[in-house]
C-alpha cells in the first residue's frame, strides 16, 4: 500500500509567516487588542505628561557645567530686551528713546530700564531693560511691552525702532513653531492620504496605512511621555517622531497591502495572498524595521542626551508601526477581504486589473540600464559624487535664532542692527563663578581684573556687567565679544577668555565656567565632532550584520552599506549646497546661512541609514525570491525591480511629500531637515535603486551570493512563500495495491 506525504515535512514557516497567520485566524483578537493598547499608552502618557529638558541637559562641555551651576542655585536669569533706535543724524534719536523708556516701563511688566548707550557714530541709541517675573513664562506676557514700543515707534516716523530680546523672541518662536507644526501635521497627512488614493486606487485601502501609521504614533507619543521620565525630551522631540513614523508606518502597510492585492490580481484566493504577503512583505518589513531601528540606536553613542531622546522616540514610533504592519494589518485585510476595494475612483481602478508584476515604464527604463549595466553604473555613480562633492565643505554650528528666521522678519533686522553696531550686545559671553565666599576681597579682585584685562586688545566690547548672588555664592559676569557673534574674531575672543583670562583671574578664586550662545555651539560641536565617530561605525557594524544574516551573502551586504554611504553624502551635499553656499536656495524658498545646524548631519545619517532599507530590503528580496526560483541573476534583477518598481516609487512619493512638508516651515533647521531628507530619499527610491543597484548587481552576476565558506553556520532565510501541506480534501486518496 502506498499514500502520498507530500506536505508531511513541510518546511517551518517563518515568524513572519507565523505571525500573519496568527493574525488572521484570531482576526478580532488582534484588532480589538490594538485598538485597547493605543488607547492605553495614550492614556498613561497623558496621566505621566511629558519632561522635556533642563536648560543645561541641551548644553555640552563647560556650557553645561556653568548652566548647571546656575541651575542648582536656583538662579534664573531675566528675560532681557533691548531697543535699538536709529535716526539718520547723530542724537535725533534721543527723544524717541526716552519715549521707548518711559512707555516700556507704564507697562508694569518691565524692571530695570538701562538709559540709552550711545553707539559710536552717535547715530543709535540702545536701550535695555529686564522683564519682571520668571523667565521661563516672558513670552506669555510680552505682548504689553511689544504694543508700548510700538506705539512710540508709530509716534516717532522720523527714527527706526526696533526690539530684539529673550522675550520677544521667545514669543516669536511660540507663535511661529504652533503654527509650523500644525500646518505639517494638517499636510502630511492629506498628502500621504492622496498619494496612496492614487496608488491604490480605492479610499478604504488607502486609509489603513494612514490610520494605522498615526495611531502607532499617538502609541508612541504616550510611551514615549512615560520613558521621558528617565530620559527627558528636546521640544520637538515629538514632532520628529510623527515624521519619522508617518513615513515608515505607512511604507510597511503599503509594502504589505501591495503585495497581498498583487497575489488577489494573480488568481489567488484571499488566505493564499495574505500567507503570501506574510511570508515575502512580512519579512521584508520585519528585516527593514530592525534595521531601522538598531540605525537609530547609534544616536545613544553620540554622548548628547538630545539624540538620545531622538533615539527613543524613533525606535519607538518604528517598533510599534511595524508590529501594527505585521499583526493587526493582516487582521483588517482578512476581515475586510475584497471590501478593501470600497470607496473605488473609477479613472485610477482600471489599471489595478493586472497584477503590478510588470510596469511597462519600469520596463522600459530598466531595459537600457541591464543592457549596458557599466555604463549607467558609471553615470549614475558619477552624479551621485557630484552631488555630493560640496560636503567637503560642511560647517556646522548650532545656528543662533537669527539664522533661524526667515529674511525680512521685522525681529531679525533689529537682532542684526544691534550686532553691528553693538559687538557683543545681543549675545555676550558669560562667565559663571562659584566661589566659596563670593563676597570675598580675593575674589572682587579677581572680578576686577577680569574687567580690566577684558578692555585691553579690542577683543572686547563694553560694558562688561557683573551680577553678584550673594545667597548662593555665585556670580555671573556678562562679557560682549568682538565680531558678530559668530565668526572668527568672536571665536578667537572666546578662546582668549576661556583659556587666558578666567584661569588667571576668576578661575583662581573659585569655579569659573564660560557659557553664551556662542560657547554653546562650540561646546555642542566639539561634543559631538568627538562622538560622531562611533555613531557611524556601529551603523555601519550593524546594518552590515544584519545585511549578511538577511541575504546570506556578503556582497549584498557590502553594497548595501556603499549604496547608502553614497546617499547620505549627496544629501549632504545638496543641503550644504543649498544652506550653506546658497545654491539654488531660492527654489526651495530659502537662503543661505552659511552653515549646517550642528545636530543635522548626525541626524540625517542615521535617519537616512535606516530609512533607505525600506526600499533596499524590498526590493533586493523580491531579486532574491526570483533567484531562488530558479531565474538567473540578471533576469532575477529585472524580475525584482520591475515587480518592486510600484510599491517603491508609491512609498518614496510619499515620504518625500511628507519630508517636503518640513521644508515649507519658518525655521531654519527644519528647512535643512526637510530638503536633506526629500532629497535624498528621492534620489535613493530613482537613481540608486532603479540604476545603480541593478547596474551594479548586473555586473557582479553571481558573485552578488558570494558567502565565504566559513560563514556556513549563518541561517538560512527564505525569501519566498513557504510552502504549505494541501488541505485534506486535495490529497490524493491512498491506493492499495
Amino acid at each position: 500500500m502506498r499514500s502520498n506525504v507530500r506536505g508531511r515535512h513541510a518546511p517551518r514557516s517563518s515568524f513572519a509567516a507565523r505571525i500573519g497567520g496568527w493574525s488572521v485566524r484570531h482576526r478580532k483578537t488582534a484588532i480589538i487588542g490594538w485598538l485597547l493598547f493605543v488607547i492605553a499608552a495614550s492614556v498613561i502618557g497623558g496621566m505621566a505628561g511629558q519632561v522635556t529638558m533642563k536648560p543645561y541637559e541641551n548644553a555640552a562641555g563647560d556650557s553645561a557645567r556653568a548652566q548647571k551651576i546656575l541651575y542648582d542655585a536656583g538662579i534664573k536669569d531675566p528675560a532681557g530686551e533691548m531697543v535699538i533706535v536709529h535716526s539718520g543724524t547723530p542724537g535725533a534719536w534721543r527723544d524717541a528713546a526716552a519715549d521707548v523708556s518711559t512707555a516700556v516701563r507704564a507697562t508694569g511688566r518691565v524692571g530695570d530700564v538701562v538709559p540709552a548707550v550711545a553707539s559710536a557714530d552717535g547715530r543709535d541709541g540702545l536701550v535695555r531693560f529686564t522683564m519682571t517675573g520668571d523667565p521661563d513664562t516672558a513670552a506669555d506676557r510680552v505682548q504689553p511691552v511689544l504694543d508700548a514700543v510700538g506705539r512710540v515707534k508709530a509716534a516717532h516716523p522720523e527714527v527706526t525702532i526696533g526690539q530684539f530680546g529673550d522675550a520677544s523672541a521667545g514669543k516669536w518662536l511660540n507663535d511661529v513653531l504652533g503654527k509650523d507644526f500644525a500646518r505639517a501635521e494638517w499636510t502630511g497627512v492629506p498628502l500621504a492620504l492622496g498619494i496612496l488614493l492614487v496608488a491604490f486606487g480605492a479610499l478604504l485601502a488607502a486609509l489603513l496605512p494612514v490610520g494605522l501609521a498615526l495611531t502607532a504614533f499617538v502609541a508612541a507619543n504616550g510611551l514615549l511621555a512615560v520613558g521621558s521620565h528617565a530620559l527627558h525630551l528636546f521640544d520637538t522631540t515629538s514632532s520628529v517622531m510623527l515624521l519619522v513614523g508617518l513615513a515608515v508606518g505607512v511604507d510597511y502597510c503599503l509594502f504589505y497591502i501591495r503585495r497581498e492585492r498583487d497575489e488577489r490580481a494573480a488568481g489567488h484566493d484571499r488566505e493564499t495572498a495574505l500567507r503570501i504577503a506574510a511570508a515575502t512583505s512580512g519579512r521584508s518589513v520585519l528585516i527593514s524595521g530592525l534595521t531601522v531601528m538598531l540605525a537609530m540606536a547609534g544616536m545613544f553613542l553620540s554622548g548628547l542626551l538630545l539624540f538620545k531622546g531622538f533615539a527613543l522616540a524613533t525606535i519607538l514610533v518604528v517598533l510599534i508601526a511595524m508590529l501594527g504592519s505585521v499583526t493587526v494589518l493582516p487582521a483588517l485585510l482578512s476581515l475586510l477581504g475584497d471590501k478593501v476595494e470600497l470607496g473605488r475612483i473609477p479613472f485610477l481602478g482600471r489599471r489595478r486589473g493586472r497584477r503590478a508584476g510588470g510596469g511597462r515604464v519600469s520596463a522600459t527604463l530598466l531595459r537600457p540600464v541591464l543592457a549596458r549595466p557599466a555604463i549607467f553604473a558609471v553615470l549614475a555613480a558619477g552624479v551621485m559624487l557630484l552631488l555630493a562633492a560640496p560636503t567637503a565643505g560642511m560647517h556646522t554650528q548650532e545656528l543662533g535664532l537669527d539664522q533661524q528666521m526667515p529674511k525680512g522678519t521685522p525681529m531679525l533686522e533689529a537682532y542684526q542692527r544691534i550686532s553691528t553696531t553693538f559687538p557683543g550686545g545681543p549675545a555676550p559671553a558669560k562667565v559663571v563663578l562659584k566661589a566659596t565666599d563670593i563676597g570675598s576681597p580675593q575674589v572682587r579682585t579677581a572680578i576686577a581684573e577680569l574687567k580690566s584685562r577684558t578692555g585691553r586688545g579690542g577683543e572686547f566690547g563694553a560694558p562688561v556687567t557683573v551680577t553678584t548672588h550673594a545667597r548662593q555664592n555665585v556670580a555671573e559676569i556678562a562679557v560682549p565679544l568682538a565680531g558678530d557673534g559668530r565668526n572668527a574674531a568672536s571665536k578667537h575672543a572666546l578662546r582668549t577668555l576661556r583659556e587666558q583670562i578666567v584661569p588667571g583671574t576668576v578661575g583662581a578664586a573659585g569655579t569659573a565656567y564660560v557659557t553664551g550662545e556662542l560657547a554653546d555651539s562650540v561646546d555642542f560641536n566639539d561634543q559631538l565632532h568627538a562622538d560622531i565617530a562611533p555613531v557611524f561605525v556601529f551603523v555601519l557594524v550593524v546594518t552590515f550584520l544584519l545585511m549578511l544574516v538577511s541575504f546570506r551573502s556578503l556582497t549584498v551586504a557590502i553594497t548595501s552599506i556603499l549604496l547608502n554611504l553614497l546617499s547620505v553624502a549627496a544629501a549632504y551635499g545638496v543641503m550644504v549646497a543649498v544652506f550653506q553656499h546658497g545654491w539654488g536656495a531660492g527654489l526651495f524658498g530659502t537662503e543661505a546661512v552659511g552653515a549646517i545646524e550642528g545636530w543635522m548631519p548626525l541626524f540625517v545619517f542615521v535617519v537616512l541609514f535606516g530609512l533607505s532599507m525600506d526600499y533596499h530590503v524590498f526590493v533586493v528580496s523580491r531579486i532574491r525570491e526570483a533567484r531562488d526560483r530558479g531565474l538567473g541573476t540578471r533576469d532575477a534583477v529585472a524580475h525584482g525591480v520591475r515587480s518592486s518598481a510600484g510599491v517603491v516609487t508609491s512609498a518614496a512619493v510619499i515620504m518625500v511629500a511628507v519630508f517636503a512638508v518640513f521644508a515649507t516651515l519658518s525655521m531654519q533647521d527644519m528647512k535643512q531637515m526637510g530638503v536633506g531628507l526629500a532629497v535624498a530619499v528621492l534620489l535613493d527610491a530613482t537613481l540608486v535603486r532603479a540604476v545603480l543597484l541593478p547596474s551594479v548587481m548586473a555586473l557582479l552576476g553571481e558573485r552578488n551570493w558570494y558567502l565565504p565558506r566559513w560563514l556556513g553556520w549563518l541561517p538560512r532565510v527564505s525569501h519566498g512563500e513557504e510552502p504549505v501541506p494541501p488541505r485534506a480534501e486535495d490529497r490524493p486518496v491512498p491506493v492499495a495495491r
